[in-house]
């Protein structure tokens, strides 16, 4: 589908995001501004009073004794930004483990760093394998919890329209001889929990609002640990959590940093485990959060499509809910063997966009689904590339490489229906 202007989608999209995004972070660094400003200009004069007052009670204003200073602050400000005093030692095992696990999970903190030339390059072939492996688990983790989620959401929903469909039955036993016929037709139907629901699609905005939950009962239970223990308060500590889980690490608050804890291996235990389980969950719902915002851009662009077309945008139909079209479907007899059965037909049943929805059938097999498709597109974009038609390097019934197709967007996106003929032209 093409927009206005002859951009294609992906294109309009891509370039929309950016002066979205360029619009948000200039919107970001006036409120910032606005924030800090002012504490940043107190904190330089406090600094620059503490210094002077020193300076006119306790030495003498000779060249060599300023230069003295200066080299101790210098010193001083170095051993307290590499934890060398008043701090735990950062290269025993424990420390180096709480390094490794900044690596590998991308978070960063800048609190312990490699200050020999070996350990830097170290870090360098380490880093590469290890936040490779870090991003991977990251995603197969994405791919379980939207399955898992969906499956949740999928069993709420039948058995909430199991509920309705035992009520349809009992009014219809009143009535009719249809609804003698529908009832007899009910245990079967109640046996088999995939009838009628292959196109069932819970909403993404359920999944995201579950994962937000998830999210904040482990940065909530994380900060009621942190705080007393670090001595923060609960704010700087739910601070903490977001910039850690969220893999940001500006390294302004670090845990398990001071000499002494109360019961430390269970309490580094914990860490570990609010990390882990915060950063997947964090990854998690960002990448959920990016499908919401990705369908507001197509929104966008559709209605800025429709608007250059001197046309409205048309209506778009509901997608029907009721228990009939759900389990009485259209049938017709076939024979099989010696006995009658039937055949369900597929009904087209009109539908709401649904680029936010899951399939079922998609997530009932997710665990073939798997990074080395997303290689394979790599590697057939790799040879269109290089000039080789699509023929030549994909199969014709395996779908051609389009934008978007690679990465762990794709990964959430495998788990919710596109956009198929969406507003289609």
């Amino acid at each position: 589908m093409c927009v206005c202007g002859g951009l294609a989608e992906d294109n309009a999209r891509f370039i929309l995001l950016a002066g979205v995004l360029a619009a948000y972070m200039l919107a970001g660094a006036v409120l910032f501004q606005s924030l800090e400003a002012d504490l940043e200009i107190r904190q330089a004069a406090e600094f620059w009073r503490v210094y002077h007052t020193f300076r006119r009670y306790h030495m003498r204003t000779t060249p060599q004794a300023l230069q003295r200073l200066h080299e101790l602050l210098y010193s001083y400000g170095n051993a307290s930004t590499a934890g060398v005093i008043n701090k735990r030692r950062r290269w025993d095992f424990p420390g180096s483990f709480h390094f490794v696990g900044t690596i590998v999970s991308t978070i960063g903190y800048g609190s312990t760093a490699p200050q020999t030339t070996a350990g830097r390059v170290a870090v360098i072939l380490y880093g590469f394998f290890g936040c490779s492996g870090g991003i991977l688990f990251f995603n197969l983790f994405l791919e379980r919890i939207i399955t898992f989620l969906a499956w949740i959401l999928r069993s709420l929903h039948l058995r909430r329209l199991k509920r309705r469909l035992k009520k349809t039955t009992l009014a219809s036993r009143r009535t009719a001889r249809v609804g003698n016929a529908r009832a007899r037709a009910l245990p079967d139907i109640l046996d088999d929990d995939d009838v009628g629901l292959e196109h069932w699609k819970p909403s993404v905005y359920w999944v995201m609002m579950y994962l937000s939950l998830a999210s904040c009962a482990v940065a909530c239970c994380a900060a009621a640990v942190y705080a007393p223990l670090e001595g923060w308060s609960y704010v700087e500590a739910l601070y903490f959590c977001f910039v850690s889980f969220a893999t940001i690490g500006f390294g302004d608050f670090v845990s398990t940093q001071q000499p002494q804890y109360p019961y430390v291996h269970w309490y580094r235990l914990a860490n570990f485990v609010f990390l882990v389980v915060g950063c997947c969950c964090i990854y998690s719902l960002l990448n959920v959060t990016s499908i919401v915002i990705k369908q507001g851009l197509n929104g966008i662009i559709w209605r800025l499509q429709y608007r250059n077309r001197g046309m409205a945008a048309p209506h778009l139909p509901r997608r029907r809910s009721s228990v009939s079209a759900i389990y009485y479907p259209k049938r017709r007899p076939t024979k099989v063997g010696a006995r009658d059965s039937y055949k369900v037909e597929e009904v087209e049943t009109p539908r709401r966009l649904s680029g936010e929805l899951i399939s079922i059938k998609e997530f009932l097999s997710s665990n073939k689904v798997s990074l080395a498709v997303m290689q394979k597109q790599l590697y057939e974009t790799a040879q269109m590339q290089k000039g080789c038609g699509p023929d030549s390097t994909t199969p014709s019934h395996q779908p051609l490489f389009k934008p978007g197709a690679v990465g762990p967007l794709a990964i959430a996106s495998e788990k919710f229906e596109k956009n198929k003929n969406a507003i289609n032209r």
